[in-house]
């Protein structure tokens, strides 16, 4: 059976996911103006998700600058890099920054050195105006400060990554030490996030899902795709109730997510299934044979992941992120591919264990909007905002019971299909009744109710 995986032909973000259950304890969360500094430490042990402290939400530059250089802690950390890495020999450029000038004109200088392409410095650079711009924007207690950590490990990571290229594998395991990616992208996003305006809805399913996650069961979550942050919304809104769903999530993504410069060291920090996007197949007729047997080895290693069960898979079978109406403005849920759902669940149905599909509903888009039409080039223009988010999901969506009084399977799959985006759509407009229209927890209904599980 062919398994085929959308991704938008704007950038490769992430279209499917999958998260096991591991044994990690829960990790308080607290809202990014009750967080203190965190370093991303060169070190073998594993840092904390959250720091205790007062302060405002940063990282330790200074810190992390020193422990770059630490040949021993390198050595003896357990790396994904490979031994010709040139972690201990890059610039210091951005790490040694302190202020704005230093990060401009850090950028300006490490390209006049030829150590960043000319496309990549005014991509930074616009993305730290727009970044800064923000957080700014939140009013949050050391916001400045929050804007210069954040945004010089951010460039750091980016020009190690032009300075020595990294490569992903098919199967891309989450780098977390001795530089913790995933805990980079978390600090990076959460001061993107208005949490006073954000909301979850129906958390008590997700705490359900992971009760039959442990009992050995797949679990399908079919959803919309709103932004490159999708990933680190979903982990940052489940944090409190649930944190090791977002620390295991496996993320098929297109190639471009893992091509982009100004991508690669998020991407870094997520578990990934790496495929080529179906809508950019045929760009070169000479790479075709190759990225369709690259495809075929990707989802090989995901049917051995589903064989193993306790899987949790996320798809957006839209093909790629949702766009507002170009009427009214009004952003709502692309509309599904019932061939995409259809032989995901078939997928599922075979793996040999227990499988479920629920709807699962996104709003984030105005953290960081998708440009107004899908591109075909790399290197989009990335806009940032501070903005509320929604998280939200219904109960288990039977495919035996929405297709009983279909005739043949091609009603069947359409009806089923239907059936998901019906309650995606749904659940989404009670999301925007309560961020856009700040209706808060009395836009719940009877069938999403509404919490902020972090207060």
């Amino acid at each position: 059976m062919t398994l085929t995986f959308y991704s938008s032909a704007a950038t490769a973000t992430v279209a499917v996911a999958a998260a096991t259950v591991t044994s990690s304890p829960r990790v308080p969360f607290h809202p990014p103006a009750l967080r203190g500094n965190v370093s991303f430490r060169l070190t073998a042990k594993k840092l904390p998700l959250r720091s205790h402290g007062g302060g405002a939400s940063s990282l330790s530059v200074r810190a992390m600058s020193e422990l770059v250089q630490d040949k021993e802690s390198v050595v003896a950390a357990s790396t994904s890099f490979s031994e010709s890495s040139n972690e201990l020999n890059h610039s210091r450029t951005f790490l040694d920054a302190r202020t704005e000038q230093d990060l401009i004109s850090g950028i300006r200088k490490e390209q006049e050195a030829g150590r960043l392409p000319p496309n990549v410095a005014s991509g930074m650079e616009e993305l730290y105006w727009n970044y800064k711009n923000a957080v700014l924007s939140s009013g949050a207690p050391g916001a400045d400060k929050t804007v210069i950590t954040n945004m010089s490990v951010a460039f750091d990571r980016m020009l190690l990554g032009v300075e020595d290229p990294y490569t992903f594998n098919p199967y891309h395991k989450a780098v977390r030490e001795p530089f913790d990616y995933y805990q980079f992208v978390h600090m990076y996003i959460s001061p993107l996030i208005d949490f006073k305006n954000s909301y979850v809805g129906n958390v008590s399913i997700f705490s359900d899902l992971e009760d039959k996650l442990r009992q050995g069961h797949n679990i399908v979550l079919i959803s919309n795709h709103q932004s490159e942050a999708d990933p680190a919304v979903i982990s940052l809104l489940l944090e409190a109730q649930c944190p090791y769903i977002g620390e295991n999530i496996k993320c098929v993504a297109g190639d471009r997510v893992i091509t982009d410069p100004l991508c690669k060291p998020f991407s870094m920090g997520r578990n990934l299934i790496c495929v080529y996007s179906k809508k950019h197949m045929n760009d070169d007729p000479e790479l075709v044979d190759m990225k369709r047997k690259a495809n075929t080895r990707s989802l090989k290693e995901m049917a051995t992941l589903l064989r193993s069960g306790s899987q949790l898979i996320w798809i957006a079978p839209s093909g790629g992120r949702d766009r507002p109406d170009p009427s009214t403005g009004e952003w709502f849920p692309a509309p599904f591919d019932s061939s995409s759902v259809d032989n995901m669940r078939r997928l599922v149905e075979h793996s040999g264990a227990p499988g479920h599909i629920y709807p699962m509903s996104l709003l984030c888009a105005d953290i960081m909007p998708p440009p107004p039409k899908v591109e075909k080039e790399i290197g989009e223009k990335r806009l940032v905002g501070f903005h509320g988010t929604g998280l939200s999901i219904a109960p288990e969506i039977s495919f035996s019971d929405v297709t009983a009084d279909c005739s043949n399977p091609n009603e069947a799959k359409e009806a089923y299909s239907q059936a998901l985006y019906k309650s995606v759509d749904e659940q989404y407009k009670t999301l925007n009744t309560a961020i856009n229209h700040q209706r808060g927890i009395e836009a719940s209904t009877s069938t999403v109710s509404l919490s902020q599980p972090w207060n």
